[in-house]
């Protein structure tokens, strides 16, 4: 009952950073990069799910996300769907591909499992550049509509930033009510062992496959929002580099943490814009921090920072005692 509070509280404190952030960044260009961090977050969150909960690996997510992104652009910039329309199409068709693939690919595991998603990715990419027609190929698709509600149109950086973190904070939300169920449960038990789940009841292979599916549909969502806030994809945004990133982001933020997920993609994505007065430099510093980050938090900066703190305030009061 006590952790059911806390995690509300902690949920609802995040609601108000969100809702009052715009009030102390009113820079256009800082709201843009917390655009990005909401879209990123979405991503390393659905990732999370799969490889923090559930411990299957994914190197392909790169192109679940640029589906929904082609998806809902080829639907609306091509054919004038809806956007939101567009957008649900995009993350059922994504959700069924990725539920239909995942029966052969996750009987794989460990690295053979990295290299089967890894080669689903770079068959998506090729697509998105070989299909000229659909996609515009490596020029990208252009002419792709903001989402809007009546006459009410998400067409600047602060109209999107609200758009993108309602969408941030529900799929927060929803994660955090899975994995403290019944199912999020199974899932942790998939993997420590997952001959142990199935021994204790557990459908293994059928929750592995959903939650592959749910991560993939996750990824499409924030594929549609890209598109219909950026108004132009290209395949360059879709690729395996983007992939490992995402990855990054888990490990970086924390595995099998939801706010892990969002302290990740914030440091991965604020950190690349503040490096860059570095100049031709900001690449070498940039892997210098994650290689810190990575020895000496392990766990990840959702449970790495609390350990800081604490030693910082324990080599504080021994100062202080040393003093006196």
């Amino acid at each position: 009952m006590l952790s059911a509070y806390r995690e509300i509280v902690k949920f609802l404190l995040l609601v108000a950073i969100v809702l009052l952030l715009p009030l102390l960044i009113q820079e256009g260009y800082l709201l843009n990069v917390m655009v990005f961090v909401g879209i990123h977050s979405i991503l390393a969150l659905a990732l999370n799910l799969l490889l923090g909960y559930a411990g299957q690996i994914s190197l392909g997510h790169a192109g679940f996300f640029g589906l929904g992104a082609y998806i809902s652009g080829i639907l609306t910039a091509t054919y004038s769907i809806n956007p939101w329309a567009a957008m649900l199409a995009a993350a059922t068709l994504v959700t069924l591909l990725a539920f239909i693939v995942g029966f052969p690919i996750l009987k794989l595991k460990g690295h053979y499992l990295a290299m089967a998603t890894l080669g689903l990715g770079i068959i998506i990419y090729i697509i998105f550049n070989e299909a000229v027609d659909h996609t515009g190929g490596p020029s990208g698709l252009s002419g792709i509509p903001n989402l809007s509600l009546g006459g009410f149109s998400f067409d600047s950086d602060l109209r999107n930033y609200y758009l993108i973190w309602t969408f941030t904070l529900v799929a927060i939300g929803l994660s955090l009510n899975l994995v403290n169920s019944r199912i999020g449960r199974a899932l942790r038990a998939i993997h420590d062992s997952e001959v142990a789940a199935r021994v204790m009841g557990v459908n293994a292979r059928l929750l592995k496959v959903q939650i592959f599916a749910l991560s993939a549909g996750l990824s499409a969502v924030a594929g549609s929002l890209y598109a219909h806030t950026m108004t132009f994809v290209a395949p360059a945004s879709f690729g395996f580099n983007f992939s490992v990133e995402l990855v990054t982001m888990v490990i970086i933020g924390g595995l099998a943490s939801i706010y892990g997920s969002l302290l990740g993609a914030a440091l991965l994505t604020v950190l690349p814009e503040m490096l860059r007065a570095f100049q031709d430099y900001d690449i070498i510093v940039y892997g210098l921090l994650l290689i810190v980050i990575t020895m000496f938090m392990p766990g990840g900066l959702v449970k790495g920072l609390p350990g800081v703190l604490t030693a910082l305030r324990r080599k504080a009061a021994k100062e202080e005692s040393g003093d006196a």
